[in-house]
């Protein structure tokens, strides 16, 4: 038995293996850095869920077979000196597996089953199928027999504690194949005309065709661009849920949400190629604006969270969008756009300004999106110089959209209060050589080691020349042989894997990029993005790496990180885009 398959080959302990639009994956970590023995079916419904473990089987003993697993975009396998198993997405909710010489037990995850957990398996009556039913997740899981034999079933309509599952297997030298279907009440049976290798032909084709639209100036140059196509690809889910679009989630591992600035970063890396599937990413957390004009923390398939919001990023992200997409947006799309950002904007200017203050201020360092950087231990309820700056520039964009629609009273107001923000941010937290943070209730400033109180950078060509050579100089006193320490190596709160006091991250690099760039600083943006995107060709695409010696970190398959890279080597690889428009240039 053979089944070909080819793209890049990756490690489903780092990766899980997945399909465009499904909401489930094969992988090895079924909870937050948990790992299991053997391969899971996890479903990210309701939360992070395994369901299913698959056991290849050697079926002359009836044990754990030992085998290599092996995974490319369309193709996962487990191979031993007995035979081979192999997995392909028939589509987004359907999986075939075929084995010879080995076979394979499908069993529920969870042992026990109580009126309110666990998985509960019947035969499907006049069909060779059984179900397994989660109340984890709310849905079925359906394993239809389509050739060889079930050679074994355990648990079948048990209740309470105890083993469930199927066990598949063949004659000598005969395959054996099955699919698993997640679903909600009721299906049809399952019925296949395609081959196995023509299944595996088409998740290949799928994927080529996306890696084609999104990076088709890849070269040896990029040699990580196909795998972090697939990250992104892979982690892409259906609208379900409150998931009201196409959605990439930040993982299909435990970070299985889409935070409120983490989608930026995804849509700008898809932008080139896949305009329509980027829009989709910068709206979705729009589509939850409430009626303040707050956005939400996250958005997953089963909740929303308010209790913090996200940095107002979102202006400088769609400025980069437009420059990139292949055709402007309509004047429809472009007023529902301006009129979402003009309401987060004034969130910002109404909800989180204290009275007769210039400055907006976060509540809690997970507003910023840097939960624990050291810039918030003095306190949590801060006005700092990263928010401001971001504000500017979102109310920038918003003036440059007002003129476009023809809404010139708004676009002078828009443009007052950037002027303003401005102003106050250089009056009120620039001392001269750095800025400070300061408590929304008063008092004097602070310092910190934190490459947070040096993100005003990304203000680039709108920052006085001394404000910007400053930042630039304090910046490149955090670059690491492997990118941009969050915290001073040299710093006494100092971690390793410290979150957001040390490791390397993809936003931040990407940000403080640009605003170098557009602030004159090329060598030192060459330099970041050389050594982040060298860094990710080494390590992957985890969520943060260790600053001093690469090693990643926490989640190993985050979707901003792999746009990082998109983003950062297709800059290098292209010809550079022309600097984004801007309003007037300040160098006072």
């Amino acid at each position: 038995m053979t089944a070909t398959s080819s793209g890049p080959a990756f490690s489903v302990h780092d990766i899980p293996f997945s399909t465009s639009g499904s909401w489930f994956g094969i992988s090895p970590v079924v909870a937050e850095k948990t790992y299991a023995e053997d391969l899971h079916l996890v479903s990210h419904q309701n939360g992070m869920h395994a369901v299913l473990r698959l056991v290849p089987l050697d079926p002359a003993t009836g044990d754990r077979a030992t085998t290599e697993q092996h995974a490319t975009p369309g193709l996962l396998s487990w191979t031993g000196d007995g035979g081979r198993v192999d997995l392909a997405y028939a589509s987004p909710d359907t999986v075939r597996l075929r084995g010879t010489g080995l076979g394979l037990r499908i069993g529920a995850a969870a042992r026990a089953l109580t009126p309110f957990s666990g998985t509960y398996l019947y035969r499907e009556p006049g069909a060779e199928a059984y179900v397994f039913t989660s109340y984890e997740t709310g849905r079925r899981y359906r394993v239809t027999l389509l050739s060889g034999t079930l050679t074994e079933v355990s648990g079948e309509q048990t209740l309470g504690s105890g083993a469930r599952g199927v066990t598949i297997g063949a004659e000598a030298g005969a395959a054996w194949e099955v699919a698993v279907e997640e679903y909600e009440t009721a299906r049809r049976p399952y019925t296949s005309p395609t081959r196995f290798d023509d299944v595996v032909a088409a998740a290949h084709g799928s994927f080529e065709a996306f890696v084609d639209a999104v990076a088709p100036w890849r070269s040896a140059e990029t040699p990580a661009a196909e795998l972090a196509a697939y990250v992104l690809w892979s982690a892409t889910v259906r609208p379900l849920g409150f998931v009201t679009r196409p959605a990439v989630l930040m993982s299909k591992h435990w970070m299985d949400k889409v935070w409120s600035w983490d989608h930026c970063f995804n849509a700008l890396a898809l932008a080139p190629g896949s305009p329509a599937l980027a829009l989709d990413q910068f709206a979705l957390p729009f589509d939850h604006q409430d009626e303040t004009g707050g956005l939400p923390d996250s958005v997953t398939h089963s909740e929303v969270l308010h209790n913090f919001v996200k940095p107002p990023i979102h202006g400088w992200t769609l400025r980069r969008l437009r420059s990139v997409l292949q055709e402007p947006l309509g004047r429809a799309e472009l007023t529902r756009t301006y009129d979402r950002l003009a309401r987060w904007t004034d969130f910002w200017l109404t909800a989180r300004r204290a009275p007769g203050a210039v400055l907006p201020h976060y509540q809690h360092g997970n507003d910023s999106g840097w939960d624990n950087a050291t810039t918030f231990d003095p306190e949590r309820v801060i006005v700092s110089a990263d928010l401001a700056a971001f504000l500017v520039l979102q109310l920038r964009e918003l003036a440059d959209l007002a003129a476009e629609l023809g809404r010139p009273g708004e676009a002078g107001r828009w443009g007052r209060a950037a002027d303003e923000i401005q102003a106050a941010l250089l009056d009120e937290l620039w001392t001269g050589d750095r800025f400070v943070a300061r408590s929304a209730h008063g008092g004097p400033g602070w310092t910190s080691s934190s490459l947070l109180d040096l993100m005003p950078i990304v203000l680039g060509e709108h920052l006085p020349e001394s404000v910007g050579d400053a930042l630039a100089e304090r910046v490149e006193a955090h670059l690491t042989p492997y990118g941009l320490a969050t915290e001073l190596p040299t710093s006494p709160h100092y971690l390793a894997d410290g979150y957001w006091r040390g490791p390397i991250w993809a936003p931040s690099t990407v940000l403080i990029e640009d605003g170098l760039r557009r602030a004159g600083h090329d060598r030192l943006a060459d330099e970041i993005s050389a050594r982040f995107r060298a860094l990710c060709e080494a390590s992957g695409f985890a969520e943060n790496f260790d600053a001093l010696t690469g090693a990643g970190l926490r989640d190993r398959a985050y979707t901003w990180t792999a746009a990082a890279y998109l983003l950062l080597a297709r800059a290098h690889t292209e010809t550079p885009v022309p600097a984004p428009r801007h309003s007037t240039r300040s160098r006072t």
